[in-house]
C-alpha cells in the first residue's frame, strides 16, 4: 500500500511491523512476513543511517526501534497506524499480536 511512498516494499513492512510491536529484529520480520531476510536488513541499515529508527544490541540480537529524536515520528506513525486500518482484520491481529517472549524453559506445551 506504501511501498510507492517509501521506494520498497520492504521497507514498508519494516515500518509497518515497528510500528505495530514497537520492536522487532530482522529475523523476526523476514519470516512474519515471509520474505529474504537481507533484503530487510538492507532497509533497517538505510532507515538507521536516516535517523529513522536506532538499533541497540540485547545479547548477540539487534534490536530495532524507533528514533524517539526524529522530527517527524509522529506524522509517520499516524501515517502507519492509519494504513494498518485497511489491513485486513486477521493480518491486523497477527501483526499486532502473538508472543514477543521466549517461553520459559522447562514449561509444558
Amino acid at each position: 500500500m506504501l511501498e510507492a511512498l517509501f521506494g520498497s516494499i520492504n521497507k514498508e513492512r519494516a515500518l509497518l511491523y515497528l510500528a505495530a510491536r514497537g520492536e522487532g529484529y530482522p529475523r523476526a520480520i523476514a519470516d512474519f512476513f515471509e520474505t529474504n531476510l537481507r533484503n530487510i536488513q538492507v532497509q533497517l541499515d538505510n532507515l538507521e543511517a536516516g535517523g529513522v529508527v536506532v538499533s541497540r544490541l540485547e545479547g548477540r540480537t539487534r534490536l530495532y526501534t524507533f528514533n524517539p529524536r526524529w522530527p517527524l515520528l509522529t506524522e509517520l506513525l499516524a501515517l502507519l497506524e492509519r494504513a494498518l486500518e485497511f489491513y485486513p482484520d486477521e493480518a491486523r491481529a497477527r501483526l499486532t499480536g502473538g508472543r514477543r517472549r521466549p517461553r520459559r524453559r522447562g514449561k509444558p506445551a
